[in-house]
């Protein structure tokens, strides 16, 4: 069953890459890219970024041509997984508007969602270094906190960026 749903992801994903590979994005300057990305679908646009994410991990990490393809699978699949278990943890609350039971709840779902995070890396990071050895598999963990640290620095924080670190009134 997972061999078959793997090669319809991969049929549909060559479908929607013939599309996207099209444009030869190096030669593109910032404004051509801008309007080309803005006239995507957002499944497009989503295939796409997820097609510079896998270009850009398989490079970093200089995978062999005949494992990028297994690696890439695996890779998308370890962070699906990441996704839908980060998902079952509800981080839009006040903790200071929880009742104490509440709030112990909370924190209990917290260590066990961590818990699982925790449980699926270090599955696939087994499972990956079926492909890979163990150093890009250090390498790609690393590389994952230093882009969660880069994102973490442009996302504004109560959705304005100030300088003096209060929120900014409208």
């Amino acid at each position: 069953m997972k061999k078959l749903l793997f090669t319809l992801f991969i049929i549909s994903g060559f479908g929607l890459s013939a599309q996207i590979k099209d444009y030869d994005w190096k030669k593109m300057n910032p404004d051509q890219r801008k309007e080309v990305i803005n006239n995507l679908s957002p499944d497009e646009r989503k295939a796409l970024l997820t097609q510079f994410r896998n270009n850009m991990v398989v490079d970093m990490l200089d995978v062999a041509p005949q494992d990028k393809a297994e690696f890439t699978a695996m890779y998308n699949e370890y962070l699906d997984n990441q996704k839908h278990i980060k998902s079952e943890f509800d981080s839009n609350f006040d903790p200071e508007k929880l009742s104490e039971d509440e709030a112990k709840v909370k924190l209990q779902q917290s260590f066990e969602v961590g818990q699982k995070l925790f449980d699926n890396r270090k599955k696939y990071a087994e499972k990956m270094q079926t492909v890979i050895p163990c150093q890009k598999v250090l390498k790609l963990f690393q590389s994952e906190g230093m882009m969660r640290d880069k994102m973490n620095e442009k996302k504004p924080h109560g959705g304005k960026k100030s300088t003096s670190g209060a929120k900014e009134t409208p």
